[in-house]
Parts: structure tokens; sequence; C-alpha cells
């Protein structure tokens, strides 16, 4: 079997945690009248505004998370609500920068059934209590360190 290389930039711990997401606009900026002309900035996806649906955090980093569930457009901006064991409620903000729009029966060589891979959406956290940043990087590598140990 192929081996294949991890290449995100943080690790990830796979879970199944209920979340509740709101689709949200972007905060106005009130610019210096000399900077105005010359900033640019990234405006979300507007469609939608206020939807709020329950979902799944299932692949969680301190930098974002893949969110099983309704597929949001791309560069939608995005809050979240979670409960991150040893740690309590996270409130999340963040943006959608992949999504996959259908469920997906991916074939595992010599495994059956195919693995499954949920409709769903990668969020970029924009803003996240750094508290709760640091436990879920703790928690990845408490799975990473276990994960190593010899059986």
């Amino acid at each position: 079997m192929a081996q294949t290389t991890e290449r995100r930039r943080a690790p990830r711990l796979f879970v199944n945690i209920p979340t509740l997401v709101e689709k949200i606009g972007h905060r106005e900026l009130h610019l210096h009248p000399s900077l105005a002309p010359l900033y640019e900035r990234v405006h979300p996806n507007g469609e939608n505004l206020g939807l709020k649906f329950p979902a799944a955090v299932h692949d969680l980093s301190a930098n974002g998370c893949f969110v099983a569930g309704q597929a949001m457009p791309l560069l939608s901006r995005v809050a979240l609500s979670f409960a991150l064991p040893g740690y309590g409620q996270v409130e999340a903000l963040g943006w959608v920068l992949w999504r996959r729009t259908g469920d997906c029966d991916v074939p595992v060589e010599g495994a059956e059934p195919p693995l499954v891979l949920k409709a769903g959406f990668g969020v970029l956290f924009e803003a996240i209590p750094l508290d709760a940043r640091l436990q879920i990087a703790r928690l990845v590598h408490e799975h990473e360190e276990r994960s190593k140990a010899p059986a």
C-alpha cells in the first residue's frame, strides 16, 4: 500500500463534536482617510446571512477544522460553537476556504467498505480564544504521543 505524507501545517485530531454553525457577515472597518483608498480586504460571501444549523466538527487543529454538514459557499464567514474536552464551550469565528458538496466514497486498498468522506467545509479560524487554541494543541499532541507508543 502506498504511504501518504501529511502535507498540512498543523497536526489534526479526528473528533466528532456537535457544533452550531451560523453564517455571519463582515465587520465594518473605519479607516483613516489616507489609508481608505489604498486598503483592500476580502469580503465574505453574503448569501443567507444569519443562517444557523447543527453540524459536527470532525477534523480539528489549532488553526481550523472540518465541519461535516451543509456545505457553505467559499469565503463564507462563520461562527461556530462547540464543547471542547478539558476546556468547555468554544466560540470561534472562521472563514470557509474549501468545501465538499456531497458525501464521497473513497476506495481503500485491501479494505471494505470504502472510506466515506462527508459533505461539509473546511474552516480557517479567524478568532478563537487563546486558551481553547492551546487546549486543542494539547489534545492533538497527546493523541500523537499515544499513537507513537508501542502497543
